[in-house]
């Protein structure tokens, strides 16, 4: 992978760099200097002649570069400054190097783990994965982590954020409720009735303000609920780094149960380690069986309290008002135990809940702040975006000036559309928003980002190796339930005291796109008995990356997760058809026989797999191109639209002129 310069040496960081460097960095002007050496624009040293610095600072910078470390630890993608600030060598020493591999990079580029060590090899540093820790700390006091289980992602922005927040400082904020279930098991009707309105009949005489979020007021304290289309709105978000609920309320009809999609929530809810409250909805039919609910949610793993277990479940009818105050003094209740808390006089950072291109009012947002204060005339920035909040709402669009914890707020003065589940967060001006803008901007457009490491099954010893992960996350489809419940078994009888084995969900019927979202969400390979492919699952596990790995025999799918594990995992390979040609003419040589053909499409490749095909029909099968002619000469391959000579290596004397050949290779595929 090296590439030879032209003058050897001469871009390569010198064996002993110290001493020239030294003299070369006294003897340039201050402009000139290496990028971390400059006084930045606001540490109140700009404009000050190098003289006046601090002589202490040189000679501290001296004795750390006379002993550059020997390794360093980078995670899965650094940029070039901090990871010439980490080996204690100059930005310029890095993108020298990157430059010799034909890589422009500047100060700023975001580089992956692999470019580190290639560069560290460069400079004779060994870069290393950081160490996993023991015991990661809550990510807050309102996000608590259910014992026993490994979270499937780090801690969010957010998290970080309000991790490192003064606990004198952090007090309780409304819990934060998603509401969740199976079609036309009463959930718009349940938010209707909860905020006393009736969406869902419709509004005469009124212009609706749709939100995303709004918040009710219940003994004195607020609940803010979110208004999503649903568990995947609610796992997108998560799945751009966005964790913005606290409290899953799951809605099954008392007189349906358990649903496909109320499987599908909860698997959701789970994998984000958020807690649920039933709501056991449409008690009022006749033919409501709430008792049968609670079986077979018992059987999900939902215990309820009645029956001594820990998930709270309310039997209500949205439409009749029965049993709603005691769904709204559960969540509190929850809520209390959970202690949900912010910092209102800290950093400003939340997530966007909606957004949309008002043709009156231009680019409004709905935000949901989940730290701090946000005030009318604030400079945001939220994804790759930026504005200045000209005008502020509430819910019922009603003009605020300022918005705390867990309040959603409409804000106008964006200048894009943002994404929802992005990130905002309030900065100190409009420039410093549009450097941060642009510096994502440049990042999203480099070729050599793509950051992320999508989860597979190769993919994961090599997590695991490197101490990133202990746990695999699979989500399982079936074709039947009796197979369904023997692979989840033998797949739980797979784990040990090294590798924990987690089922997100197991249903059955085809792989659907909401699967291939938990799976990007949650870090999670799927696996498929028996079953096909939904064509907008296929796609979009292809834009993201996520493994679908399909089987027919349940011992070759253990085999395979073993091996996995222990990082024996047998390459994977698939035949790709790669031309096909028409046979004109037999030529019958002392040697066998030689195929005159005509190629029809792509290409014709010496080596080869090869079928002949008359009328539809198989003829020869699994035998190889072993010469191929063009007039005299030996060619490798040979394009549409070209004559040539073909020899097989058996069975063409069974072939006619006007038969088909089916050229294909095998191509790697895992």
């Amino acid at each position: 992978m090296t590439t030879k310069s032209k003058t050897p040496g001469k871009d390569r960081v010198p064996a002993p760099p110290q001493r020239t460097k030294q003299r070369i960095e006294k003897e340039l002007p201050e402009k000139e200097l290496p990028e971390k050496e400059r006084p930045l624009p606001g540490d109140g040293r700009a404009g000050r002649p190098s003289k006046e610095r601090p002589t202490p600072r040189k000679e501290e910078s001296r004795a750390t570069a006379a002993t550059p470390p020997k390794e360093v630890e980078v995670g899965e993608a650094i940029t070039v400054r901090d990871l010439a600030a980490l080996m204690q060598r100059s930005p310029i020493d890095l993108i020298k190097i990157l430059m010799q591999y034909g890589i422009m990079a500047p100060i700023t580029h975001t580089i992956d783990h692999d470019t580190a060590v290639i560069l560290g090899e460069e400079l004779g540093v060994i870069v290393k994965w950081p160490p996993k820790a023991v015991e990661e700390a809550p990510a807050s006091e309102g996000e608590k982590e259910p014992a026993g289980i490994t979270p499937p992602k780090q801690r969010t922005y957010i998290q970080e954020i309000l991790a490192k927040q003064p606990p004198e400082q952090m007090v309780e904020r409304p819990p934060v409720v998603a509401v969740l279930g199976h079609v036309d098991h009463g959930k718009t009707t349940l938010l209707d009735r909860i905020r006393h309105t009736n969406v869902a009949a419709g509004e005469a005489g009124g212009i609706t303000q749709r939100t995303g979020a709004y918040q009710v007021t219940v003994q004195g304290k607020k609940i803010t609920f979110l208004d999503t289309p649903g568990h995947e709105a609610f796992t997108a978000m998560r799945a751009r780094g966005a964790q913005v609920t606290d409290i899953v309320v799951l809605v099954v009809a008392a007189d349906d149960g358990v649903m496909p999609q109320t499987l599908e929530a909860i698997s959701h809810a789970r994998a984000a380690n958020v807690p649920i409250i039933v709501a056991i909805n449409k008690i009022d039919k006749p033919n409501a069986n709430p008792q049968r609910v609670m079986e077979e949610l018992a059987k999900q793993g939902l215990q309820p309290e009645a029956w001594g277990g820990d998930t709270i479940m309310v039997q209500v009818s949205a439409l009749n008002n029965l049993g709603i105050d005691d769904l709204l003094d559960n969540i509190l209740v929850l809520a209390e135990v959970e202690q949900f808390k912010a910092n209102p006089n800290g950093e400003c950072v939340g997530t966007v809940i909606e957004a949309e291109l008002d043709k009156h009012r231009g680019v409004t947002a709905t935000l949901l702040v989940q730290n701090g204060t946000l005030r009318r005339g604030d400079v945001v920035v939220v994804g790759k975006t930026w504005g200045r909040i000209k005008a502020m709402f509430d819910f019922e669009g009603k003009p605020i000036k300022e918005a705390g914890p867990s309040t959603p707020t409409i804000v106008l003065g964006l200048h894009e559309v943002p994404m929802a589940g992005d990130i905002f967060e309030r900065v100190a001006n409009d420039r410093l928003a549009r450097q941060i803008v642009e510096e994502r901007k440049q990042a999203a457009a480099a070729p050599a980002q793509e950051m992320r490491r999508t989860m597979s099954l190769d993919e994961f010893f090599k997590r695991l190796e490197g101490g990133e992960t202990k746990t695999l996350n699979l989500i399982v489809r079936a074709d039947m339930q009796g197979t369904l419940e023997p692979i989840v078994k033998s797949l739980n009888d797979l784990s040990n005291k090294d590798v924990e084995i987690k089922i997100l969900q197991a249903s059955i019927g085809d792989i659907s796109e909401s699967d291939v979202m938990l799976a990007e969400a949650s870090d999670a390979v799927i696996i498929g008995f028996s079953v096909g492919i939904d064509r907008a699952a296929q796609v979009r596990a292809e834009n993201s990356g996520v493994e679908i790995r399909l089987y027919d025999v349940i011992y070759k799918m253990l085999e395979d997760i073993e091996d996995a594990m222990k990082g024996m995992l047998e390459p994977v390979y698939k035949e790709v058809v790669i031309g096909h040609a028409t046979v004109l003419q037999l030529f019958k040589l002392r040697k066998g026989v030689v195929l005159g053909c005509m190629v029809n499409d792509g290409l014709v490749k010496r080596g080869a797999i090869a079928r002949a095909l008359r009328n539809g029909e198989v003829v020869v099968s699994d035998v190889r191109v072993e010469s191929l002619r063009r007039f005299t000469e030996d060619v490798a391959e040979v394009r549409q639209g070209y004559e040539c000579g073909i020899n097989l290596t058996q069975g063409d004397e069974l072939l006619q002129e006007g038969d088909v050949l089916e050229f294909s290779e095998r191509v790697r595929v895992r």
